[in-house]
């Protein structure tokens, strides 16, 4: 009886350690398999992330450099969609901000801090030059200057407001006609001309639009103003 009793121990020993294995290794392989594919989805995740390309202010193409406002703008397409103005990743002006409209769009910038000033636009069409000229007379210097047309910019335009833009670092100002596309950043005090400006011209044999050019994209940064 003791040998029976014995021999049925070492049975039941025997069956419970190769239970014992048998759900080991069915768990490592398991485990092995489970943790293989977290690490596989991870390994994806860190390649697409690094993959995806990063994104700067405004949208820009690059990184600008310490000490420089990053921008972009675009001129209104025909009489339909308004200009935008964006200045360190804050929109200006555009048709979504409700605040743009036929003629000349400009936005004043703080040229030490990058902080939006002010926000207008002037009908070059219908309306009087008059109230354009004056606010130009008003800009502070150190100001930054974006412009942006917006259907016809410059039929109502004469001498006096072309020479203030001009001043402003304009280079393409006393070229820009009936339903031209132009963009323009300068700035109040600026010593030279300014390397930011676009400008398209109104002609039948080439418009995108009837009767209008395309629309006229530019970015850039803009030095910061230092004391």
């Amino acid at each position: 009886m003791r040998v029976a009793g014995a021999a049925k121990l070492v049975v039941a020993v025997a069956i419970f350690l190769l239970t014992f294995y048998v759900i080991t290794q069915v768990f490592e392989i398991k485990m092995d398999a489970n943790l293989g594919n977290l690490f596989a989805r991870s390994a994806l995740d860190i390649a697409a992330r690094s993959t995806k390309p990063p994104r700067y202010k405004c949208g820009i193409s690059k990184a600008c450099p310490e000490k420089h406002f990053a921008f972009k703008m675009a001129s209104g397409a025909a009489n339909v969609v308004g200009p935008k103005i964006c200045v360190e990743d804050n929109i200006l002006m555009s048709g979504v901000k409700n605040n743009v409209g036929r003629g000349i769009n400009i936005a004043l910038v703080n040229g030490k801090t990058g902080e939006a000033l002010n926000t207008k636009y002037f009908d070059m069409w219908g309306g009087d030059v008059a109230p354009f000229i004056e606010f130009l007379k008003s800009i502070q210097d150190g100001t930054i200057v974006l412009m942006g047309t917006y259907d016809d910019g410059a039929t109502k335009l004469n001498e006096e407001a072309r020479k203030l833009i001009a001043e402003l670092g304009s280079t393409s100002i006393n070229n820009l006609g009936f339903r031209d596309n132009w963009v323009f950043c300068g700035g109040k005090g600026i010593k030279t001309k300014s390397p930011f400006e676009q400008h398209i011209k109104n002609n039948k044999d080439t418009n995108k639009y009837e009767g209008w050019p395309e629309v006229v994209e530019m970015e850039g940064c803009i030095p910061q103003k230092q004391d």
